[in-house]
C-alpha cells in the first residue's frame, strides 16, 4: 500500500529507494514509517510522560498502592494512541478500518469468554478506589490470612505466615468479608482467662489488669479492662481487653503471648487455678456394685 499523495517526505524517500527495492519500495517505506512512529511514542512516554506522571503523583500524595494501576493505564493509552497514529501515518487506514470491524464483531464473543477476567478486573478497580487494604497490610478472609505483597487489576498476591504465596482473584476479596486488623493505628486484643469457681474473681481481675499495665507493648489509654463473660461447665471466664499501638501481625502475636504468660505466672503465685474440663457421668438405671459384674466368686 503506497503512501498518501501530498506527503513529500515519504514520496522522496520512496523515489530514492525504488532503484534498489523495486516493487516492494512502498511496503518497506510504510513499514518504516509505522515503526518510527511507534518507537517515537515509546521514547516520548519514557522521557516525558513518566516524568510528568511522577510529578503529578507526588503533588497528589499518591502512594504505591494507587500509582501502579494508574501508570499501567496511562502506558496502555499512550501506546494505543501511538499505534493508531502509526497506522494513519503509514497509510494503513483501510487496514485500521478492517481491524476495527473485526474487533467490534469479536467483542461479544470475547466478553462471554472472559467473564471471570472482566469480573476480577472490575473488582480490582473497586479495591483501588475503596482501599479496603493496601500493600503491606495483614488481612484475613474466609479461612486465610497473610500480608498483601502486590495488587493488580486481576489478582492480589498474599504471603501467608507460613511463607506461602496465595494468588487470589480480586472478586474473592470484594464479594465477601475481608478483615484488615491493621487498618487503624491501634488494635484491641481479647483473651479469656478461665479460673476455678472457688477462686476470687476480683483478685483474678486485678492481676489481669496489673500485668497489662506492666507491659510496654500494651497501651495505657485506652486502659486495659476485664469483663466476666462466661460461666462455663468447669471455669469462670474473665475476658481481658487490651490495646496495642501501630499493630502488625508479629506485634500482635508477641504482645499477646508475653501478656498471657505473665498472667499465668501471677495466677500460679497467687494460687489461682486454671481448671481442666470436668465431666460428670450418670446413668438412668440403679447403681450396681462392680463386684457383681463378674457373676461373683
Amino acid at each position: 500500500m503506497g503512501a498518501p499523495a501530498g506527503t513529500f517526505g515519504p514520496l522522496a524517500i520512496a523515489g530514492t529507494l525504488e532503484p534498489y527495492l523495486g516493487p516492494v519500495t512502498g511496503i518497506v517505506v510504510d513499514a518504516a514509517i509505522f515503526l518510527a512512529v511507534v518507537v517515537a511514542t515509546y521514547v516520548i512516554y519514557k522521557s516525558v510522560v513518566t516524568s510528568l506522571l511522577r510529578r503529578v503523583f507526588d503533588r497528589q500524595g499518591l502512594d504505591e498502592h494507587a500509582r501502579r494501576p494508574l501508570q499501567k493505564i496511562v502506558a496502555f493509552l499512550v501506546l494505543f494512541a501511538g499505534v493508531t497514529v502509526a497506522f494513519g501515518a503509514a497509510g494503513y487506514q483501510g487496514f485500521l478500518r478492517s481491524l476495527a470491524t473485526i474487533a467490534a464483531a469479536a467483542t461479544l464473543a470475547i466478553g462471554f469468554a472472559l467473564q471471570d477476567v472482566i469480573k476480577n478486573f472490575v473488582a480490582g478497580v473497586f479495591i483501588y478506589t475503596d482501599k479496603p487494604f493496601r500493600i503491606g497490610d495483614w488481612i484475613e478472609w474466609n479461612d486465610n490470612s497473610g500480608v498483601v505483597e502486590d495488587i493488580s487489576f486481576r489478582v492480589t498476591r498474599v504471603r501467608t505466615f507460613d511463607n506461602e504465596l496465595l494468588t487470589v482473584p480480586n472478586h474473592a476479596l470484594t464479594s465477601d468479608v475481608v478483615k484488615n486488623p491493621v487498618a487503624k493505628k491501634t488494635l484491641r486484643l481479647k483473651f479469656v482467662f478461665g479460673i476455678d469457681y472457688e477462686d476470687d474473681v476480683e483478685k483474678a481481675s486485678e492481676i489481669i489488669v496489673e500485668e497489662a499495665e506492666k507491659s510496654d507493648a500494651i497501651l495505657a489509654d485506652p486502659a486495659p479492662s476485664v469483663r466476666l463473660t462466661e460461666l462455663a461447665d468447669s471455669y469462670v471466664g474473665l475476658q481481658s481487653r487490651i490495646w496495642i499501638d501501630d499493630p502488625s501481625r508479629a506485634d500482635f502475636v508477641k504482645a499477646r503471648a508475653d501478656y498471657v504468660k505473665a498472667v499465668k505466672a501471677r495466677f500460679d503465685e497467687e494460687g489461682i487455678s486454671i481448671p481442666f474440663p470436668q465431666r460428670t457421668v450418670s446413668g438412668r438405671n440403679e447403681w450396681t456394685d462392680p463386684s457383681s459384674f463378674g457373676g461373683g466368686d
